[in-house]
């Protein structure tokens, strides 16, 4: 069973407004639950919300910019596992030759 954290809470404990984590939810950067009349976030989703919250508040990103970070860095970690792919492969002709 998936643990939820309600978003009052969670925008009341970081500082923000529960319109922030809306906008999130609209630019598909977070996802949120709605049980009875509340919406949650998921337990496993609340380190995201939390680097989500940290970009638009400790550095003043928008959400425009917060959205081209986060698919930058989705590209650099596909990039990364693609290197270390490539590193493995390599290693096995090595090992051959």
């Amino acid at each position: 069973m998936q643990e939820y954290i309600p978003i009052d809470l969670f925008c009341h404990q970081h500082g923000v407004e529960i319109s922030f984590i809306s906008s999130l939810q609209d630019f598909g950067l977070l996802y949120t639950t709605r049980i009875d009349e509340t919406e949650y976030i998921a337990i496993g989703q609340l380190a995201e919300a939390e680097r989500l919250v940290r970009l638009y508040g400790d550095l003043d990103i928008n959400l425009q910019g917060i959205d081209v970070i986060i698919q930058l860095l989705q590209r650099l970690n596909e990039r990364q596992t693609e290197i270390q792919q490539l590193k493995n492969r390599l290693s096995q002709y090595e090992y051959l030759g």
